[in-house]
Order: structure tokens, then C-alpha cells, then sequence
């Protein structure tokens, strides 16, 4: 019974919020200039809560009826991650003319070394029955006269916590394309004044695009390791649209022998 008291009075502060904002947004032409940037201070941070929400409720409820954990686990597996931008929609759907260094959202960083770019994205609403993914990015690439296009995805703190030379990073992916093209995933990991890589070749004719990154064969450093970033590598874009429907990272001990 309290708790839904707690929910009818939830409500009703929210209406009453509403209604005030209502009642701001019709002063403000009335407004001073000291009164209305306190009054737009307020705003903004109203705003980054309810974006917050939107972005957990819209990304919730367009998730697919699929079970609890939409992301594959292999046995083993201590840790499993989708990022932000094919989990939830983002505050900017898409960019035109996309510079160099543009974030497509936190943590997913757009690189290239174009003269004049003729690039754009966008994040686009995943329908299919086999998506996992509420979410998916669209890339069309037009004239291309760089040597490289990259997005740079920001590993979060839980993937390097407790990460040892033992351990097999998974990187699966749903890609589509126009035409043929090389996508190649490198794993950075920085421990210390030093960063590993590991450069793995996504294969695309491959019904499961996936690779695996073998830190045993790294000069890991497992007392030092900060963070890690994957670097998504795609040669010869020009003239083609490349669809990531989906991207989940996990990681796993190697069996021992």
C-alpha cells in the first residue's frame, strides 16, 4: 500500500514540475537577462537527468524479448558489454561532413585524415528478429582521399579490473556492407607508460564475425593496466555504407592445460 502511495505522490510532484516548467517556458520572453540564465542553469540541469532517463527507458523498452542478458556469455565468461551507442539512442542520432575526433556519443570517437570529409553517420533503430541490439550505426562514405577511418570505442573501468594475461577478449560483431571491404579490430591496453596492441581481422565472409584477442602472448604488465580502447580500422571505405548492427565485447580465462 505505501509503496503505491509513493508512486501516486511521485506523480503528482512530477505533474506539478511539469505544469512550472510550463508556466517558465511561457515567461521567459518576460524574463531579465540575470533572471533567465538563472532560469535556463536550472533548465540544463533538469535537462541532463531527463535525458538520462529517456536514455535508460528508450533503450529498455527497445531491447527484444529475448531473456534477461541480450549479450552472449561463453562459459567462463567474468565480464560482457555492449556500448552505449547499440544499447540506447543518443543524444545526436547523426552527424554530416563528420570531422575528425567527433564523439558519435560517450565514449565512441569518430577519426580520420581527410582533406574534406565526405562522410556521414547516423544511429539507426535495429528491427530485425536476430538483433540483439536495440541500436545499430550507419556509415556512408562518399569520396575518400585519407589513409585511415577509425572509431575508437573507451573500454568502462570493469573491463580492466582484475585483467590478467590469462584472460581472452572476445569482439563479436553483425556487420553489413554495399561492397567488400577489410575491417580490422586492435585492442590497446595501457599499463603504465606503455599500451599493448593486439590487431585482429574482423571475418567478414564468416557467418560469426568474431576474433579473439590472446593476452598470453602480450608483455601485460597486470599490476599497472589503467584502461583499455578497441580501435575499429576500416580500409578502403570509399564509395560504400557499412551497417555495425551490433558490437559486444566479453572476456574469459584461457582454459588451463
Amino acid at each position: 500500500m505505501a509503496g503505491s502511495l509513493d508512486g501516486f505522490l511521485d506523480r503528482l510532484v512530477l505533474r506539478r514540475a511539469l505544469r512550472r516548467w510550463r508556466r517558465a517556458a511561457g515567461a521567459a520572453e518576460g524574463l531579465d537577462l540575470e533572471q533567465l540564465h538563472d532560469l535556463r542553469n536550472l533548465a540544463r540541469q533538469h535537462r541532463r537527468q531527463i535525458d538520462r532517463v529517456l536514455h535508460v527507458a528508450e533503450g529498455r523498452l527497445a531491447l527484444p524479448v529475448i531473456g534477461p542478458n541480450p549479450i552472449r556469455r561463453l562459459p567462463g565468461t567474468d565480464w560482457a558489454w555492449r556500448p552505449d551507442l547499440w544499447r540506447g539512442p543518443v543524444p545526436q542520432r547523426g552527424f554530416a561532413g563528420v570531422e575528425s575526433r567527433t564523439q558519435l556519443c560517450d565514449g565512441a570517437t569518430l577519426f580520420h585524415d581527410c582533406r574534406v570529409s565526405e562522410i556521414t553517420t547516423r544511429q539507426i533503430r535495429n528491427t530485425r528478429e536476430q538483433d540483439l541490439a536495440p541500436f545499430g550505426l550507419r556509415m556512408d562514405v562518399f569520396h575518400f582521399d585519407g589513409s585511415f577511418l577509425s572509431i575508437v570505442l573507451d573500454l568502462p573501468a570493469d573491463a580492466v579490473n582484475g585483467l590478467r594475461t590469462r584472460h581472452l577478449v572476445r569482439l563479436e560483431a553483425i556487420v553489413e556492407m554495399e561492397k567488400p571491404l577489410e575491417i580490422f579490430a586492435r585492442l590497446n591496453i595501457k599499463h603504465g607508460p606503455n599500451v599493448e596492441q593486439v590487431v585482429r581481422e574482423l571475418p567478414l565472409n564468416e557467418p560469426e564475425v568474431m576474433v579473439e584477442f590472446d593476452l598470453f602472448y602480450t608483455r601485460l604488465n597486470e599490476k599497472r593496466v589503467e584502461k583499455a580502447w578497441i580501435d575499429l580500422i576500416f580500409e578502403g571505405p570509399e564509395l560504400n555504407q557499412i551497417v555495425l548492427r551490433d558490437i559486444t565485447l566479453s572476456r574469459r580465462p584461457r582454459a588451463e592445460i
